[in-house]
């Protein structure tokens, strides 16, 4: 079910960054209510109230007018400039358009399109890209366009061009729901803080390959998994969801592989919602996620 929005109602939402001082608050809401809007939400967070940087959402409903956007962009720009402020003002009707990568393992694709099709994540699938045939059916037969590039090590920069033709232009950011391929830089580069990865550990601990296995030759008691922004160094980008599960000593590396499953499918959700929903802001390596 899509998500419903009144017609003659904007909803919008603004992410801010900026050194932390008196008044950011203050003003910012002041310019939302003198354009009459109503604040549904806000949320702040500082890493220092003196010499720290200030981090705020707001999320607020308007009347739909002529020029409306454009006079609270209009409005804010000022208070931008005296803050040192950067700001983003995104509007909850423009869904965003996301491309899943998928390889053979399907639970999180999945759990993704299931939670698309019941409107718990407010985006648009444009398209899954594999590298595997496997999921072609049940990904058509559920209304979503499927496409198969394969690739392998000869092969794997002239298959990268044929996914970054398919999707730039068509897709606002990318979700990596266990696509076993390392991505390389320049695809990266494209979509720069628009990837979005699930690792199968709680990093960072077992940063790359077989974290199960590794995890069960080390012994371990809790097993996790991390969804993370993708950046050029392997599984290090910044961290936006994560979750473990307790087990002991009796449990085989299949019976962590399929615990592991559960908690994989629905950090990656969660992540993916937070991302449509512009929860989060990074910071460094580091994000604020108002959840």
């Amino acid at each position: 079910m899509a998500q419903l929005f009144a017609t003659d109602i904007l909803h919008g939402r603004i992410l801010i960054s900026c050194p932390d001082q008196p008044g950011i608050v203050a003003k910012v809401s002041k310019i939302l209510y003198e354009l009459g809007a109503n604040i549904t939400e806000s949320a702040q967070h500082t890493t220092n109230p003196i010499d720290g940087t200030f981090f705020m959402r707001i999320a607020f409903d308007m009347a739909r007018k002529k020029d409306a956007l454009q006079k609270l962009e209009t409005a804010i720009t000022p208070v931008a400039n005296e803050f040192s402020m950067k700001f983003q003002l995104t509007m909850a009707e423009q869904r965003k358009k996301m491309a899943i990568f998928v390889s053979k393992e399907e639970h999180c694709l999945l759990e993704l399109l299931w939670q698309h099709q019941t409107g718990a994540i407010a985006s648009d699938i444009a398209m899954v890209v594999s590298n595997h045939p496997d999921h072609g059916d049940i990904v058509r037969s559920m209304g979503y366009p499927f496409y198969h590039i394969p690739v392998d090590k000869q092969n794997k920069q002239i298959a990268e061009q044929q996914q970054l033709e398919l999707i730039q232009g068509q897709v606002d950011f990318i979700v990596l729901a266990r696509y076993m391929q390392i991505l390389s830089p320049y695809l990266v580069d494209a979509f720069e803080n628009r990837i979005i990865n699930i690792h199968h550990s709680f990093l960072p601990a077992f940063v790359g390959a077989r974290p199960y296995e590794r995890a069960y030759e080390r012994g371990v008691k809790i097993i996790g998994a991390t969804a993370h922004y993708v950046t050029a160094e392997l599984d290090a980008g910044p961290i936006i969801e994560q979750d473990v599960q307790r087990i002991h000593h009796g449990y085989s590396v299949q019976d962590m592989k399929a615990m592991g499953r559960l908690i994989e499918r629905t950090v990656l959700a969660r992540a993916v919602a937070f991302h449509v929903d512009d929860r989060i802001l990074i910071h460094e390596n580091k994000t604020i996620v108002f959840s």
